[in-house]
C-alpha cells in the first residue's frame, strides 16, 4: 500500500534512487545538493540499498565514474548543483554522445560569479545543447516522480540518452512536503531492469567512444540528434505508463486554466505553483489569462507548446537566467519556437529570480501588467526584469 509521507524534496529524490534499486552512485558534495547523495550513502551504509557508493575528488570524476559504470551496463545515478555542473561540463557531452543512459538530479544554482549558492536556471540552460533529456519540477512529488521516470526512459533501448531532473535548489531542494511513495511491487512493474545493449564485456572486446576524424563526425553527430529527437515517443510513452499505475499523469507542456486565455504566463519550476495563486486571483475577477508550464525542455515540445498558445494574444516568458548579449534564454527559444506560426502571440520576456532572489505574487502580479504593457507599447529596455533595484 502507498504512503502519504513527509520528505524533504532532495530526500525524495533519494528514495526514489533507492526504489530504483540503482547499481552505482557516484556525486560530489555542493550545495545544494548534498542532501541527495548524503541520504543515498547512508542508505547503503545501512543496507537499505544495496548499491556501490563511489566517493570521487570532484564532479568531473563523479560523472566519469558513472560513464565507467554505465559502460557495463550498471544502472547509474549522480547529483549535482551549480558550479559542480559546470566541472562536469566536459563529460556532460560525453554521456550523451556516447549514449549512456545515467540519470542525474540537478537542485538549480545560480553560476559564479559572484559566489553564489541559491536557486536560479542559469546552470541548467548552460547545459541545454550538450544532448542530455531534460525535464524541471515543480514540488517535492514531482522530483520523486519524475527521478523514476527517468531511469525507465533514458534506459530505454530506443533511447538511450542520459536524463537530468531539475529541482529549483532550496526553493524545491530543502523544502518538506507531503509525498506519496508507492509500493516497491508498482516500482518494479514500471522500471524493468535494465539491460544495456552495448555493454563491455570482456570476452567481445569492443570499444566506446574512439577516435572520429572529419570524414565520419558529421554523421555521427546528425545520427545523434535523429535519435534524440524520437526519444520523444519514448518520453510521452513513458509518462502515460507512470500515470496508469500511479495515477498522475505528465505532459511536455502543463497547460493551467488556459481555457479562452488572451494572455498566458510561460513559467518553468518550482515558482510555478506561486504563479497558479496569481492566476487563480486574476481568473477570480474575470480576467481572461493562464498559465503553461513547460516540463520538457529537451527535446524541445514544439508541437505540444505550439498548440498551448494557439488562440493566445500574448504570451509572457519568465526567465530566470540571462543570456548574457541576448536576453532570457527560454524567452528567445519560444520566440524561436513561434517564428513561423501565423497567427501567433506577442511574445514578452521578462527576467527575474536570479541568485534565488524570492518572486512573490506581488511580483509576478508585476509580471504580468508589464508584460501586457510592453504587448502593447514595446518598450526601449535592454533587458526587462522583476523585483531587481
Amino acid at each position: 500500500m502507498s504512503q502519504r509521507v513527509a520528505l524533504e524534496a532532495s530526500h525524495a529524490v533519494a528514495e526514489a534512487v533507492r526504489m530504483a534499486d540503482v547499481d552505482v552512485i557516484s556525486a560530489y558534495p555542493i550545495t545544494p545538493q548534498t542532501h541527495i547523495p548524503e541520504r543515498l550513502a547512508e542508505m547503503v551504509a545501512n543496507g537499505e540499498l544495496n548499491a556501490a557508493y563511489i566517493p570521487v575528488e570532484s564532479e568531473h570524476s563523479a560523472l566519469s565514474t558513472c560513464l565507467g559504470a554505465a559502460a557495463v551496463g550498471a544502472r547509474t545515478f549522480t547529483a549535482t548543483a551549480g558550479q559542480g555542473l559546470e566541472l562536469m561540463h566536459e563529460v556532460v557531452y560525453i554521456a550523451s554522445s556516447m549514449r549512456y543512459p545515467v540519470v542525474m538530479a540537478v537542485c538549480n544554482r545560480a553560476l559564479s560569479a559572484p559566489l553564489n549558492v541559491w536557486g536560479d536556471h542559469s546552470d541548467a540552460m548552460a547545459v541545454r545543447d550538450t544532448g542530455w533529456i531534460q525535464v524541471f519540477c515543480q514540488n517535492g512529488q514531482e522530483a520523486f516522480d519524475l527521478t523514476l521516470w527517468a531511469f525507465r526512459v533514458g534506459e530505454d533501448p530506443k533511447v538511450l540518452f542520459p536524463v537530468m531532473v531539475h529541482l529549483d535548489g532550496f526553493t524545491l531542494s530543502h523544502v518538506t512536503e507531503p509525498v506519496i511513495l508507492p509500493e516497491q511491487s508498482e516500482v518494479d512493474r514500471f522500471l524493468p531492469r535494465f539491460q544495456y545493449p552495448f555493454a563491455l564485456d570482456p570476452d567481445k572486446p569492443m570499444t566506446h567512444g574512439a577516435f572520429g576524424p572529419p570524414d565520419i563526425y558529421s554523421e555521427t553527430k546528425l545520427a545523434q540528434e535523429v535519435a534524440f529527437r524520437k526519444s520523444k515517443k519514448v518520453i510521452l510513452q513513458g509518462w502515460q505508463e507512470f500515470g496508469d499505475i500511479f495515477h498522475r499523469y505528465y505532459h511536455p507542456v502543463e497547460e493551467y486554466k488556459t481555457e479562452d486565455a488572451q494572455t498566458l504566463l510561460l513559467t518553468m519550476g518550482a515558482f510555478t505553483e506561486t504563479a497558479k495563486i496569481v492566476i487563480d486571483e486574476r481568473r477570480d475577477k474575470g480576467e481572461s489569462i493562464g498559465l503553461i508550464s513547460l516540463r520538457l525542455w529537451r527535446p524541445f515540445p514544439f508541437e505540444e507548446f505550439r498548440q498551448a498558445v494557439k488562440g493566445a494574444k500574448v504570451l509572457i516568458v519568465f526567465d530566470r537566467c540571462i543570456s548574457f548579449g541576448l536576453g532570457g534564454p527560454v524567452f528567445a527559444e519560444i520566440r524561436s519556437a513561434l517564428y513561423d506560426e501565423e497567427p501567433r502571440p506577442k511574445v514578452v520576456g521578462i527576467i527575474g529570480g536570479l541568485g534565488g532572489r524570492d518572486m512573490s505574487e506581488e511580483d509576478f502580479d508585476y509580471v504580468i501588467n508589464r508584460g501586457r504593457e510592453i504587448a502593447e507599447k514595446g518598450s526601449d529596455r535592454i533587458l526587462e526584469t522583476v523585483n531587481i533595484r
